[in-house]
């Protein structure tokens, strides 16, 4: 044995490594590099259905905010309740007959006797006084009006 380890022939004791190669990472379409189609991919903090630690996650305490949100919403909602647009005059005291003319409704009549008030009360007011349930206006008939200054001509 002693000859052939003189003449070269013979294989160390140690072994020798492999010259090594470079490694190519290949990459997708998007950038992402491949991986084995065994293995799963995790998405964005995603754990996969199978995993040991897949626990649902926790979602974070919202009431608060929707507390303030509810009361915020409540404080505007008052607030343009009591600020908000014109409110209208109370219907008057003084009173007048008229007489219904041809085409004139219980809504033209509150809108020209009391124009500054609010025209369903007004109208609410006539059949009261004059005791009407949803009768039909006959031109000629005598009404009993809420009048608001001094009584328009016909």
């Amino acid at each position: 044995m002693s000859i052939l380890a003189e003449r070269g022939h013979a294989r160390p004791a140690t072994p020798v490594p492999a010259p090594l190669r470079p490694v190519r990472v290949l990459r997708g379409l998007r950038g992402e590099v491949r991986r084995p189609p065994t293995r799963a991919r995790v998405v964005a903090g995603r754990r996969p259905a199978g995993s040991p630690c897949a626990a649902p996650r926790r979602i974070p305490v919202r009431w608060p905010w929707l507390a303030v949100l509810a009361v915020a919403s409540c404080l505007v909602v008052i607030g343009l309740g009591l600020l908000g647009g014109p409110s209208a005059a109370p219907v008057p005291e003084r009173t007048a007959t008229v007489s219904v003319g041809q085409g004139d409704t219980l809504s033209s009549l509150a809108a020209r006797f009391a124009p500054d008030s609010d025209p369903a009360a007004v109208v609410a007011r006539i059949e009261d006084l004059n005791r009407l349930d949803g009768a039909v206006l006959v031109p000629g008939l005598p009404l009993t009006v809420p009048v608001a200054g001094t009584v328009p001509a016909p």
